[in-house]
C-alpha cells in the first residue's frame, strides 16, 4: 500500500461525515432520511473520492488507477459506519452460537456443538468498542437505547433475533456479548438423534404434552432448554391457540406459521430513555390470560411473573410450558418460592407450595455432559408437606445409564392414553 494511502478509519472518518451532512441537508430541505442503500451508494462514492484523491494523476492528467488493495478499504470503512465491522463474519457464520467481547482484547466464541475457540480481536480499542455498541443499538435496536456512562448496560435483540448484551463503567473494558438463535424446526425426534434424550423418553414428553400436563424445563445456561421447550411446543396440535411471554424472541414460534397457526407472541419492553413505557413479564403474562389461550408458554421465569404464571396452570390452562435456571430438578420449587415472593402477593409459603403442586406436574432437567445435552432427571410433583414440595423422581440417568422408575397410576393412565404405552407397567399406585 502507497504510504500517503488513507487509512481504514480515514476513510471511515469521511464516510460518516458525508453521510451526516447529508442528514442534515435532507432535514433542512424536508426530505425523507436516506434509504440503507442510499446510504450504502453515497458511502461507496465518498470512499473511492478520498482514495482518488490521495494519489497524484497519472502521466495524462486522468485519476490514477485503483490499487489493488481499494476494495478492502472500502468494503471495511463501510462496514465500520454501516455495517458491524469485523463482527460481521463472525455473526455470518452459521457454526458460531456466542460471541464473547473484552475491550480489544481476543474474541472468544463458542460453537454449537460446545467448542470454544479463540479469534483475533475486532477492535483496537475500548473506545472503537464503544463506539461499535452505539452503532448498533442506533441502526438496529427496535427503540432507542442509550449506551453511555449514565446507562452503562445494553440489552436489545438484533434483526436475525440474536441477544445482545453490553457493559460499560461497571466492568474493567467495554464488554459484548452476542447469543444467536436459530429458528428451525425443533422435534422430539430430531432431539432423539442428537442425543439428548432416549427413544423411551422422547415418547413420555410427547404423551405428557398432548395430554396437557404442565411442564417446567430446568438446567444451566447453554444446557439446552430453550431447544427442548421448542420441540415441546411443536408437539401441541395445531387446533390449539398459544400464547408465548418472553423477555427476548428465542422460541420463534412465528417461524411455524403451519404447525401454529393461531398464536400470539409477546416480549418484554425495557423502559424509554425517559423512564417510561415499560412492560414486564408479570404484565405479559396477565395480558395472556386475556387472550383466550389453550395453553401460555414463558420462555423464562425469572421473577414475579412465576405467580400470574402458577395461576394460570392452577386455573385451567393446563399444558402451560416454561424454562427455569436451575442446578437441578428439586432446586426448581424453591426458586419458583423465592419468584413468587418477588411479587410481593404477601402469600404464606405453606400456600404457595400447595400452588405450586397444583399447577406444576413435570419438571425436567437439562444439563451438559461429555459436551452433549442431555436430559438427567424428570420428577413428577406429588403433593405439598408444609415449607416442602413432595416430588417423585420418575427418570434419571445414573452412571450414564437412563432409567425409568414408577409413575402414579392416574398419571400412567393419562400418558397411556396419549401415546406412552408401557405407562402401565411403570405405575405405582
Amino acid at each position: 500500500m502507497n504510504s500517503s494511502t488513507p487509512t481504514i478509519p480515514d476513510v471511515a472518518r469521511a464516510i460518516a461525515t458525508a453521510l451526516a451532512d447529508d442528514r442534515v441537508r435532507r432535514h433542512n430541505e424536508d426530505q425523507l432520511p436516506p434509504s440503507i442503500d442510499e446510504e450504502r451508494q453515497m458511502a461507496r462514492l465518498t470512499a473511492a473520492g478520498v482514495l482518488a484523491r490521495s494519489r497524484p494523476p497519472d502521466a495524462w492528467g486522468f485519476d490514477a488507477i485503483p490499487e489493488p488493495n481499494d476494495r478492502r478499504i472500502i468494503d471495511e470503512a463501510i462496514a465500520q459506519v454501516l455495517g458491524l465491522g469485523r463482527l460481521e463474519p463472525l455473526l455470518e457464520d452459521d457454526e458460531i452460537s456466542d460471541i464473547h467481547i473484552r475491550g480489544n482484547y481476543p474474541v472468544w466464541i463458542k460453537t454449537r456443538d460446545g467448542q470454544r475457540r479463540e479469534y483475533p480481536p475486532i477492535v483496537q480499542s475500548d473506545s472503537e468498542l464503544v463506539e461499535l455498541i452505539r452503532r448498533i443499538a442506533s441502526r438496529m435496536g427496535h427503540r432507542e437505547q442509550r449506551f453511555d456512562p449514565a446507562h452503562p448496560e445494553l440489552n436489545l435483540q438484533l434483526p436475525d433475533g440474536s441477544r445482545l448484551f453490553a457493559a460499560m463503567e461497571i466492568s474493567t473494558h467495554p464488554t459484548l456479548v452476542i447469543r444467536r438463535h436459530r429458528f428451525e424446526f425443533s422435534a422430539i425426534s430430531q432431539l432423539t438423534e442428537k442425543r439428548m434424550m432416549e427413544p423411551q423418553v422422547g415418547s413420555f414428553l410427547a404423551a405428557a404434552v398432548r395430554s396437557k400436563k404442565n411442564i417446567i424445563v430446568a438446567g444451566g445456561t447453554g444446557s439446552g432448554k430453550t431447544t427442548l421447550l421448542r420441540a415441546l411446543i411443536n408437539e401441541v396440535g395445531p387446533h390449539e391457540r398459544i400464547v408465548t411471554i418472553e423477555d427476548a424472541y428465542e422460541l420463534g414460534i412465528d417461524n411455524f406459521q403451519d404447525a401454529h397457526p393461531d398464536h400470539d407472541a409477546l416480549q418484554a419492553r425495557a423502559a424509554n430513555i425517559e423512564g417510561h413505557g415499560e412492560i414486564t413479564m408479570a404484565d405479559l403474562t396477565r395480558m395472556a390470560l386475556r387472550m383466550d389461550p389453550d395453553r401460555v408458554v414463558v420462555g423464562e421465569v425469572r421473577g414475579g411473573e412465576a405467580f400470574p404464571m402458577l395461576l394460570a396452570m392452577s386455573q385451567g390452562n393446563n399444558g402451560s410450558m416454561c424454562t427455569l435456571h436451575a442446578d437441578s430438578a428439586r432446586s426448581v420449587f424453591p426458586k419458583l418460592l423465592a419468584y413468587v415472593s418477588m411479587a410481593s402477593t404477601g402469600v404464606p409459603t405453606e400456600t404457595v407450595n400447595l400452588l405450586i403442586a397444583s399447577a406444576i406436574h413435570f419438571v425436567v432437567h437439562v444439563e451438559v455432559r461429555d459436551n452433549v445435552r442431555r436430559i438427567t432427571s424428570i420428577h413428577e410433583v406429588v403433593d405439598a408437606d408444609g415449607n416442602s414440595i413432595v416430588s417423585n423422581e420418575i427418570y434419571s440417568i445414573s452412571s450414564n445409564t437412563p432409567q425409568f422408575v414408577a409413575l402414579r397410576g392416574a398419571t400412567a393412565a393419562q400418558l397411556e392414553e396419549h401415546g406412552f404405552p408401557r405407562a402401565r407397567e411403570l405405575s405405582w399406585i
